[in-house]
C-alpha cells in the first residue's frame, strides 16, 4: 500500500501519523492523569503527565526522523552521488532505481537520463576508438624508427622535466634511477654539465651542438647532441648506444609536457597536471610495526592516463616465513620470495620509481608505515605529498557510505578480476581505475587543485589521518 503512494502523499501519511502518534500521547498521558487524581496531589500528577507526554513525543519525533533519514535523505544522498558519478566519469552501467526507490518518479527519472547519456557516450567511444588507433599505429611507426637508429632520445620541457623517451634511452639510463615520465632530467645529467651545454648551445645561434656532458653520477662522460626545439618547446638530448642493444621499452611520451609547468607550489596544481604513482602492497600481517612486506606494486600515471610500460611489480623477502593465514590471501609463498631483494633494496627501487610523484593508495597509511619504518636504513625519507581514495571517497559519497576498494570499485562500474584481487599490482591497477574516475568527480564540485582536495580531506580525518605535512 505505502509504494504505491506518490512521494508527497507518502510525505503527506508521515506527517499525519505524526500528528495522531502526538494527539495519542497527550491524550494518554492525561488520561493517566485523570485516573490519579483523586489519589495524589494534582499538581504532580499534571507535571508527571506533562513529562510522559513530552518524552512519547520526543521518541516519536525521533522515529520519524529515522525514517526519513532512511527513505529520504540518505537515497537522495545515494542518487546524487550516482548521478555525479555518470555524468563526471565514463560509467555504462546505469543506475539502479531501487536505491531510492522511496523517492517515486525521481529515481525512474535519473535512470532514464544516465541511460541515455551512456548511449552517447558509447557513439562517441566509436569514434575515439579509430582516432585512439591511428594514434597507436603512429606510435608503433615512431617506435619502429627510433629502435632502428642507434641512438637513445631524450625530449625535455622549458622546466627541465622528460617529455619523452625511447628504450634506448631506458636501457643506458635506468641504471641511476627508474627512468619515467615528469621526472628531472637533472636526475640522470649532470646539472652543471647539462646546463653548461645549453647555455653554448644558446650562444652558437645553432639548433644543434655536441657536447660532452656527465651523467648525474659521475660515472660516465657521454658524447651528447643537444638540440633546441624551439622558443619555449624545450630541448632534445640524443647520444649513442651500442649497436647490439635493443630498447627496452617503447617509445613513453607526453608533449603537454612541453609546454606546461610545474613551477607553482603544489598545492595550486591542477589535479590533470600533476604525476601520480598509484601503489599498494602485500604483507606478513595487519601490524606495521611487526610485520613486512612481500610484494610491492606501483604504476605512474601521467596527464590522467597509464604511463606505458611504467609499472613496478616486485617481490620481497621478509626474512621470516611468511604465515600461512596470509598465503591463503595474497598466494606468496615463502618459496616465491626466497631469492627476492630484501626491503631496503626493494623500498630504494620503490621511492626511485617514485620520484617527483604524488602518491596514491588505498588506506595510505598502513601501506607507508612500512617505507617509513624503513627510510633510515633505505637511506631516504618518504615525504611525497599523498591522496588516498578512502578519504577521497568520504569527500565524494559521505562518510556513513562504503569505503572499501570492492564497494568503490562497484560503485564507479570499475570491474575486479577475482585472480588479481589481493596481489599487490593488481589492487594498484584497481585503485588508480578508482582514482582516475575520482578525478572528474572531484573536479565536479569545484576540487580542482591539490590544495583544494588535501583542504577537504582533512574535514575527514576521523576516518584516516591526512598524511600531508
Amino acid at each position: 500500500m505505502v509504494n504505491r503512494l506518490r512521494p508527497r502523499q507518502r510525505t503527506l501519511a508521515l506527517f499525519a501519523l505524526l500528528a495522531v502518534a502526538c494527539i495519542g500521547a497527550v491524550a494518554g498521558a492525561l488520561m493517566m492523569a485523570e485516573a490519579r487524581l483523586d489519589h495524589a496531589d494534582p499538581r504532580s500528577v499534571l507535571i508527571s503527565a506533562g513529562l510522559m507526554a513530552g518524552f512519547t513525543i520526543l521518541g516519536i519525533c525521533a522515529l520519524a526522523w529515522f525514517i526519513v533519514d532512511d527513505m529520504v535523505a540518505r537515497p537522495m544522498e545515494r542518487l546524487a552521488a550516482a548521478m555525479r558519478a555518470h555524468a563526471a566519469t565514463d560509467m555504462r552501467r546505469g543506475i539502479d532505481a531501487d536505491m531510492a526507490r522511496h523517492l517515486g518518479d525521481l529515481a525512474q527519472a535519473a535512470a532514464a537520463l544516465t541511460s541515455r547519456l551512456a548511449s552517447a557516450r558509447t557513439e562517441a567511444d566509436d569514434h575515439l576508438a579509430r582516432s585512439t588507433s591511428r594514434l597507436s599505429a603512429e606510435r608503433e611507426h615512431l617506435t619502429r624508427i627510433l629502435s632502428a637508429i642507434p641512438a637513445a632520445v631524450l625530449m625535455v620541457s622549458p622546466d627541465h622535466r622528460i617529455a619523452l623517451y625511447d628504450g634506448h634511452a631506458a636501457l643506458m639510463l635506468d641504471d641511476q634511477h627508474h627512468l619515467g615520465l615528469g621526472q628531472k632530467v637533472f636526475d640522470y645529467f649532470d646539472e652543471t654539465y647539462l646546463r653548461a651545454g645549453l647555455a653554448n648551445l644558446a650562444d652558437s645561434g645553432r639548433a644543434t651542438l655536441d657536447q660532452q656532458i656527465a651523467t648525474a653520477d659521475g660515472a660516465r662522460l657521454l658524447d651528447v647532441s643537444l638540440h633546441d626545439l624551439g622558443e619555449g618547446q624545450g630541448y632534445m638530448l640524443s647520444f649513442p648506444v651500442p649497436r647490439e642493444a635493443s630498447p627496452a621499452r617503447p617509445v613513453v611520451f607526453d608533449f603537454e609536457m612541453t609546454t606546461r609547468t610545474q613551477t607553482r607550489d603544489i598545492e595550486d596544481v591542477p589535479l590533470r597536471d600533476l604525476t601520480y604513482v598509484v601503489f599498494d602492497t602485500e604483507t606478513t600481517g595487519f601490524l606495521p610495526n611487526k610485520d613486512e612486506v612481500v610484494q610491492i606494486g606501483a604504476l605512474r600515471v601521467v596527464n590522467g592516463q597509464q604511463a606505458p610500460g611504467e609499472v613496478l611489480d616486485i617481490l620481497v623477502n621478509p626474512g621470516r616465513p611468511i604465515p600461512a593465514s596470509s598465503t591463503a590471501v595474497h598466494r606468496i609463498t615463502d618459496a616465491m620470495v626466497k631469492d627476492a631483494p630484501d626491503m631496503v633494496q626493494a623500498g630504494r627501487r620503490f621511492h626511485s620509481f617514485a620520484r617527483d610523484a604524488v602518491l596514491v593508495a588505498h588506506n595510505a597509511p598502513f601501506d607507508l608505515s612500512f617505507f617509513h619504518r624503513y627510510a633510515p636504513k633505505i637511506g631516504v625519507k618518504f615525504d611525497h605529498p599523498v591522496l588516498d581514495t578512502v578519504l577521497l571517497s568520504a569527500v565524494l559519497f559521505g562518510i556513513t557510505e562504503g569505503h572499501t576498494l570492492d564497494e568503490l570499485a562497484t560503485r564507479l562500474g570499475i570491474e575486479l578480476l577475482d585472480e588479481h584481487r589481493h596481489t599487490a599490482i593488481g589492487d594498484a591497477i584497481a585503485t588508480r581505475d578508482i582514482f582516475l574516475r575520482m578525478i572528474p568527480m572531484l573536479e565536479a564540485r569545484g576540487l580542482s587543485t591539490f590544495g583544494a582536495v588535501v583542504t577537504e580531506i582533512r574535514k575527514h580525518k576521523r576516518l584516516l589521518p591526512d598524511l600531508n605535512g
